[in-house]
């Protein structure tokens, strides 16, 4: 390969794309396989194989049509990580309509604008999860299920017309009638009305570019905004990372990762129905000592995680006691990975073909990985080339020109992997992917002679928080609902431990006191828990630059500098 003379690179591939949907491949994966394990949920104590996983679909599809669900129908769905998660995806993506993926910690506000923003026809949710009462969350927003009609009329959520709970904790549970709810057993009743011939008619008039994944994900302005995504989009994308960890029907997976964001929902769950191997779920969410134990017992061969992940399970007490020698690939993504850490998982679990993995939710989600075969100062310091029939430039943010090699510039995309766009957002769709394709990921970096990106920062404020993106606009639109808070600026600042965390600079109304456990505790139970701010400043005023707008960069820099003091006088 010739060497670039500029920040743009075409990768073209040897394998084409499929032009097959999702549902399609899936089914001959499952005739290939029927009896391989296609996943294993450890805390459920349950294990399905691939022609039990094609049938619990089925049966889950049959009833949604049963219920009067379809082609283009948005289906919600609002849980932990359960074999259930994937039965409503999978069932969701065959009968045509495409799953709205709603992050287990929202609360109540967070999931209305999921519910109304995406529009969503029906919402699977689970009871509860931890602290968070899903089950009277969603009898609070919706009061119609008080009424203890099924089928709803909803006055604030008109399109909204099931509310589907189930208890993968407990299975009898989902046969106890609940006011207002429809159980996972009064879909699975209904699916006996419907007859093979209405089942494949209804199930076989699917197109590869059909919406089937609404995955929400945070922009630097406003509430958060839904990646649409289709059938080509996903599946290209899971094949060619999957090619990219040279993954077979023999690999085992394991999935700390939470299904509703696009590493699990894609990079997981459909990378490894797409290739006929085994997912393992450790847990329903990320515990570093369910993961290890997994790794052992089920003798995985590949592990995913955000950086965070990975340095839990290094430094966790009992990690010498466990033979993880069954490992041999995986994808640390997410957040910024350090080399130090990248070179401690190759080295001490150890995984010697780990990789790393860039991109972005509207990118279905993987733009770039590196190779096994790559020289180590390239996997430590790179994030690779992108995939197959992607092609990436680095551009000036001011004037759009791609840039000489080496140097600085906005990361841009363009391919199939590209989603549709914001779903119900023209505006925004307008501004991420220009008219001639380019999808601009707000992200800084620069690219060497053979393509490979160097991540140089971002030009965009989103806080990434142990892999989650956190829009400081919407926290900073929370704080000001505080009856005492008068203006507020949201950052980050560098942690060792979640790669960034979250600072909020408050001015308070003027004759009014208050300290920042007050204002935490406000946050507690009314957003979710990694959005809330760990260091809080009360001050007097807000550098501001000669026209009145607020220096973010300043308040950085004096939190440091403080933060620097405290421990130099500690030390």
């Amino acid at each position: 390969m010739p060497a670039l003379k500029e920040s743009y690179f075409h990768r073209g591939g040897t394998t084409a794309l499929t032009g097959l949907t999702i549902p399609e491949h899936f089914a001959g994966i499952a005739q290939r396989f029927p009896d391989r394990p296609a996943v294993v949920s450890l805390h459920q104590r349950r294990c399905l194989s691939y022609a039990e996983l094609a049938e619990e679909v089925d049966l889950l599809a049959c009833g949604l049509l049963g219920l009067g669900f379809g082609k283009g129908d948005r289906i919600g769905l609002w849980a932990t990580n359960h074999i259930e998660w994937l039965v409503v995806q999978m069932a969701t993506i065959r009968i045509g309509a495409a799953v709205v993926c709603i992050n287990p910690a929202y609360r109540s506000t967070e999931l209305a604008h999921a519910v109304r923003h995406s529009e969503v026809h029906a919402l699977f949710a689970i009871p509860r999860f931890r602290s968070s009462d899903y089950a009277g969350m969603l009898q609070e927003l919706v009061p119609e299920l008080q009424e203890q009609n099924k089928v709803l009329a909803c006055r604030e959520f008109p399109l909204l017309r099931r509310v589907i709970l189930f208890d993968p904790t407990d299975p009898a549970a989902t046969k106890r009638p609940a006011p207002g709810f429809t159980c996972w057993n009064d879909v699975l009743d209904i699916a006996t009305d419907i007859s093979d011939m209405y089942f494949a008619a209804a199930c076989g008039n699917l197109d590869r570019d059909d919406s089937v994944g609404l995955l929400y994900t945070s922009g630097s302005l406003g509430l958060p905004k839904t990646a649409e995504l289709s059938h080509h989009n996903l599946l290209n994308n899971a094949l060619f990372a999957a090619r990219g960890m040279h993954f077979s029907e023999q690999d085992r997976l394991c999935v700390p990762v939470p299904f509703y964001h696009c590493f699990g929902m894609v990079l997981a769950s459909l990378l490894s129905l797409a290739t006929g191997s085994c997912m393992v779920l450790p847990g329903e969410y990320f515990n570093a000592l369910e993961v290890l134990q997994a790794i052992e017992t089920e003798r995985c061969t590949a592990i995913y995680g955000v950086p965070t992940m990975f340095l839990a399970e290094l430094d966790h007490p009992r990690f010498d006691t466990f033979d993880l020698s069954s490992l041999r690939t995986g994808i640390m993504a997410g957040a910024p990975c350090p080399p130090a850490l990248v070179q401690r998982v190759m080295e001490e679990m150890p995984c010697p073909e780990i990789l790393i993995g860039y991109g972005m939710t509207e990118a279905s989600p993987l733009t770039h990985l590196t190779a096994r075969n790559d020289p180590l100062s390239i996997r430590l310091t790179t994030v690779g080339r992108n995939l197959p029939h992607q092609e990436v430039k680095i551009i000036n943010p001011d004037d759009g020109v791609t840039v000489p090699l080496g140097t600085i510039g906005e990361i841009c995309f363009r391919g199939y992997h590209v989603a549709k766009g914001y779903y119900g957002d023209a505006e925004a769709t307008r501004q991420a992917i220009d008219t001639d394709g380019w999808l601009h990921s707000g992200d800084l970096g620069s690219m060497d002679e053979n393509g490979y990106v160097r991540i140089e920062g971002r030009r965009k404020e989103i806080i990434i928080r142990g892999g989650e993106n956190i829009s400081p606009w919407q926290i900073e639109q929370f704080l000001l609902t505080h009856p005492k808070v008068a203006e507020v600026a949201v950052f980050g600042i560098p942690d060792e431990v979640f790669g960034e965390e979250i600072v909020a600079w408050i001015k308070l109304q003027a004759g009014q006191s208050a300290t920042g456990t007050e204002i935490t505790d406000y946050c507690r139970n009314r957003i979710a828990h990694f959005k809330i701010p760990k260091l809080i400043c009360i001050v007097e005023e807000f550098p501001l630059t000669v026209s009145g707008k607020v220096q973010k960069f300043r308040m950085r820099e004096l939190v440091l500098q403080s933060m620097q003091k405290n421990k130099d006088a500690a030390d």
